[in-house]
């Protein structure tokens, strides 16, 4: 058995990968590609375990076709939407998340629910099926597609809710939650837990109760009392997410957030942030001293336009940058600042 490396030191082995990329053609990034053939064949030699082949395999091929349905509508903005499966069609809430639906959709973006019944059917109902995406999983008991997302090719079934929830998140530029039981929670929890690390890049999370409702009042009392009253999270992470009791304001709040951001990505240890439109000097000399507590020792906010690291990104090189010497922790802090450039 040869041991193989991901260095290129495999002698003939990679000749062979390289003539395969080579032979079946139109490959991109084949650098990448070689490597996933690689893990593909150390896992085959490493592992006599065929249960975790199969899942290694199956991640895999939910991933790739991730990427296919939702490659041709990157240019979209998409709201990822939870909440029960459970919500009656004669319960307001029900109502309320079929205008959502709607208003999204004359908004300009796009849905991504969990493609089950409940306040999935009334989000994709009121977006309407060319405005619709459904990640379903399959489960032994109640997730089927709703009317709506039956036979759109914009439906996917996982297997694994990992697979699923990379698809949930890494797709969306705002993520509401309607009120549910514990996938909705768990939701709810793995989105704030990705942002509030930095694992995912900061967007709106609106927590939607009904007019009068107090599902996230009392789910916002147990993170002060519990959580901060414990010093298990910080006062600055509640900016990573906003209550509201109406669709016109959750659509309003997700708006907001790109009045004026556009997009961030980080360059050399700096956080540049892509801008719709320039700041003024005396702002940014404001930033400076308002968000110093986020920023490296002795780092700055300054203005620039783009970065040569960035030439990879040719569509977005005449946008306006904001550069930070972000600390990488204060991410609650980092919301924040992004509300602020928005609301000037």
């Amino acid at each position: 058995m040869k041991e193989l490396h991901f260095t290129r030191t495999n002698g003939p082995a990679d000749d062979a990968i390289d003539q395969l990329i080579d032979l079946v053609g139109g490959i991109r990034h084949s650098g990448l590609v070689r490597e996933m053939i690689l893990a593909a064949l150390k896992a085959g030699q490493e592992d006599d375990d065929a249960a975790n082949l199969k899942l290694m395999r199956t991640t895999m091929k939910e991933m790739r076709f991730t990427g296919k349905i939702f490659g041709p509508y990157r240019h979209v903005k998409k709201v990822t939407v939870f909440g029960s499966a459970r919500t009656r069609p004669d319960e307001p809430v029900y109502e309320m998340a079929r205008l959502f639906g709607e208003k999204l959709t004359k908004a300009g973006y796009m849905v991504i629910t969990g493609a089950g019944p409940g306040i999935m059917q009334a989000v994709n109902h009121g977006a309407g099926p060319e405005h619709s995406f459904g990640v379903n999983i399959d489960l032994p008991f109640e997730q089927t597609p709703n009317p709506t997302l039956k036979g759109n090719p914009r439906l996917i079934t996982y297997k694994y809710f990992f697979n699923r929830k990379v698809a949930f998140v890494k797709e969306a530029d705002a993520i509401a939650l309607f009120p549910g039981g514990f996938g909705t929670l768990d939701e709810a929890m793995e989105t704030l837990t990705l942002v509030q690390t930095g694992k995912r890049y900061p967007l709106p999370l609106v927590l939607i109760d009904e007019p009068g409702g107090t599902y996230w009042t009392r789910w916002i009392r147990f993170f002060r009392e519990e959580l901060l009253g414990e010093g298990y999270i910080h006062e600055s992470d509640f900016n990573l997410f906003e209550r509201c009791d109406s669709v016109d304001a959750a659509v309003e709040k997700i708006n907001l957030f790109y009045h004026r951001y556009h997009s961030m990505r980080y360059v050399n240890k700096k956080l540049v942030i892509r801008l719709l439109t320039g700041l003024e000097a005396d702002f940014v000399d404001d930033l400076n001293k308002r968000f110093e507590d986020m920023l490296v020792p002795d780092g700055r906010i300054y203005t620039s336009g783009a970065l040569p690291e960035e030439a990879d990104e040719p569509e977005l090189a005449d946008l306006p940058r904001l550069i930070l010497d972000f600390n990488l922790k204060d991410n609650g802090r980092l919301r924040r600042l992004i509300y602020e450039i928005n609301s000037r």
